[in-house]
């Protein structure tokens, strides 16, 4: 009888299952989400139009240069970070000797666009991140000394795409996921436990009727009650923009950020220096108002010296590149004085 060989002290380990051509869970379906490894599936997303998983294109970065004119030795404010393609522009323009600080409520993200910007060779002298949502502008300036404000103050309004492409994270009903729509995930009510109308809902009434007192979870829950509730007689495309309207309302519900743009607009001007640039992105009704408001009341008591008259919106041909840029709206301000 042949000797039994010593048992291996490494326990068997099972080979991954395949997932197949169509795996089910976000993290698993899209090749973007490792874009260093799929370089050639991120080009092709981009090419057709759409935007990767798990990434965020800029809008209007040449408009807003133009508009913002950063200068090598000069401080800029990303006061919403993001993916921090925005950011990443304007720090290429203000070396040698300037400085940007971006400002982001989302832990999770901040912290992978903060390595991201670092590994582009922007060292803490260059580049600093603050972990607070616009309206902390004030603070964040205080914290890096510059009592005299920023020269340029860049904010874009719009959800990044990472936050609404993860459904975990619950702004999208492109998948089911836990019905949340926090920006930061560790402060606030979940959307499950606040659902607001929305003004610019024509059917607002029926749909607030309908789901006053109701209890939804996830995100298709809500979406499938939305159609639910809609008149019969719209069109498909018609009733999911009712469904976009909702959540939309709801998002800005959970984040307050209305409140929040307002604190952001009323502290603006003594942020920045004399001369100084801002530049506001919104994508939706009640931000414009807010933002042209201010900037037209500023320009009436002489805290600016020029204002857009009309609103900046981006190219058909960055359109077609990425239809999100479809409802943005840029507008600027100029700080007065020399």
């Amino acid at each position: 009888m042949p000797p039994m060989e010593e048992s291996s002290s490494t326990p068997h380990q099972r080979r991954p299952r395949y997932k197949g051509k169509n795996p089910r869970r976000f993290d698993e379906k899209y090749k973007e989400l490792n874009p260093e490894r799929y370089i050639e599936t991120v080009e092709k997303v981009k090419a057709s139009g759409k935007t990767p998983a798990g990434q965020h294109i800029p809008i209007m970065v040449r408009e807003i240069l133009e508009v913002l004119a950063p200068q090598p030795g000069e401080r800029a404010v990303d006061a919403t970070l993001g993916y921090g393609g925005h950011a990443e522009a304007i720090l290429k323009a203000l070396v040698p000797g300037g400085k940007l600080v971006g400002l982001d409520q989302d832990s999770i993200e901040i912290a992978k666009t903060e390595a991201r910007l670092r590994a582009g060779r922007f060292d803490e002298e260059t580049f600093v991140t603050s972990r607070t949502n616009f309206a902390g502008i004030a603070q964040a300036l205080a914290e890096e000394d510059w009592s005299d404000g920023a020269d340029i103050i860049l904010a874009d309004l719009g959800v990044s795409s990472m936050q609404i492409d993860d459904p975990a994270r619950g702004f999208s009903f492109k998948f089911d996921g836990p019905l949340d729509m926090r920006m930061n995930p560790a402060k606030g009510m979940a959307a499950r436990d606040l659902l607001e109308d929305n003004a610019d809902e024509p059917n607002a009434a029926k749909l607030g009727e309908a789901l006053a007192g109701r209890c939804f979870d996830t995100t298709l829950q809500l979406a499938a009650a939305i159609r639910e509730a809609l008149p019969r007689y719209l069109e498909p495309d018609d009733a999911e923009m009712s469904v976009r309207r909702v959540f939309q309302a709801i998002r800005i519900a959970v984040n307050e950020e209305l409140a929040v743009l307002d604190a952001f607009l009323a502290q603006l001007p003594f942020c920045l220096r004399r001369g100084g640039r801002v530049a506001i992105l919104t994508f939706h009704s009640g931000e414009d108002r807010r933002v042209k408001k201010a900037f037209r009341s500023g320009m009436s008591d002489g805290v600016y010296s020029e204002i857009s008259d009309n609103v900046v919106r981006a190219s058909l041909a960055e359109v077609g590149r990425n239809p999100r840029a479809s409802s943005a709206k840029l507008r600027w301000a100029v700080r007065a004085g020399v």
